[in-house]
């Protein structure tokens, strides 16, 4: 006889809520924004016609998206190098301290407990080439003859703000670095000592094999965050000045918000989604190399 195999409906009742969720907020708007890419969707204008991959051709043949494109790549680079390093040399220091280390992990995490839009109108406050703290400061304390203009100078400005997304985004790096070098064995560290393993040896063959894992996961996390970052930049100097700071996503703000053009707008994102997916699919690949290796 065959044995009829029953239906458990339980567990697609408490998972149901969770796929109304992804279904809602990701796979829709995929969907959406791929489908629009292909028209002359526009936010004011009801109707709209279907054109293939015009927007695609437009975007593509526009200097001022691969103007944005590059400062977005200059932005992720330089933003997720510092932070990689700020927040790993961080997370061996604190590591290393015997006495108050939840006080320290505490003060250091503060940057990135605020909300994005409280971190830009500070810095933007202190800033500021008029009335700024900073400028005044420099200014008094003789460092500079005028007041420098962190926010303005087409020299300092792209500078500026990825020295302002180092301080925001460096903690939340530290503090997973932490955990995973708080998992290591500590026996491990014991037995390279009494082996005379110098302390950059315990580096490379203890630390580095037990921690690579995360800290690649934290690059692919932070890359795709950093590339989609808008509020940060926005805020402080909203694309400006001259476009010196518009980055792939306020160019695909200002295409959908500013001239209305939402179809172009939403090539835009998808373009962007296409890049993320494969340098994330890199990553991964160099992530699972990795974990093949400890096995």
């Amino acid at each position: 006889m065959k044995r009829k195999v029953k239906f458990d409906y339980a567990r697609w009742v408490f998972v149901l809520p969770a796929l109304v969720v992804v279904g809602t907020l990701l796979v829709y708007p995929i969907f959406s924004s791929l489908y629009y890419s292909m028209t002359t969707k526009h936010l004011i204008k009801p109707a709209y016609k279907f054109i293939g991959l015009a927007n695609y051709k437009a975007v593509l043949t526009d200097a001022n998206f691969f103007k944005a494109f590059l400062a977005s790549i200059l932005w992720t680079v330089g933003s997720l190098i510092g932070q990689i390093f700020i927040g790993f040399t961080t997370a061996l220091a604190i590591n290393r301290v015997k006495v108050a280390k939840g006080v320290y992990r505490t003060l250091m995490i503060i940057p990135w407990a605020f909300p994005s839009i409280v971190i830009a109108l500070s810095w933007k406050w202190i800033l500021n080439g008029v009335s700024g703290f900073l400028p005044n400061l420099l200014v008094q304390l003789g460092i500079c003859s005028t007041l420098p203009q962190f926010l303005s100078d087409s020299s300092m400005v792209f500078v500026t703000l990825i020295l302002i997304n180092i301080w925001f985004g460096a903690p939340m790096i530290m503090v997973n670095v932490l955990s995973a070098l708080q998992t290591i064995p500590r026996d491990q560290y014991e037995a390279a000592q009494i082996d005379g393993a110098s302390r950059f040896q315990q580096f490379h063959h203890i630390t580095v094999p037990h921690i690579k894992v995360v800290v690649g996961l934290l690059v692919v996390l932070r890359t795709i965050w950093i590339f989609n970052n808008f509020d940060l930049i926005y805020l402080i100097t909203g694309g400006g000045p001259a476009q010196l700071t518009q980055t792939v996503p306020i160019y695909a703000y200002n295409m959908g918000w500013g001239t209305k053009l939402l179809g172009k707008s939403s090539a835009v994102t998808i373009l962007l989604l296409l890049f993320l997916l494969l340098i994330s699919l890199v990553y991964f690949g160099i992530i699972a190399k990795w974990e093949k290796e400890d096995k």
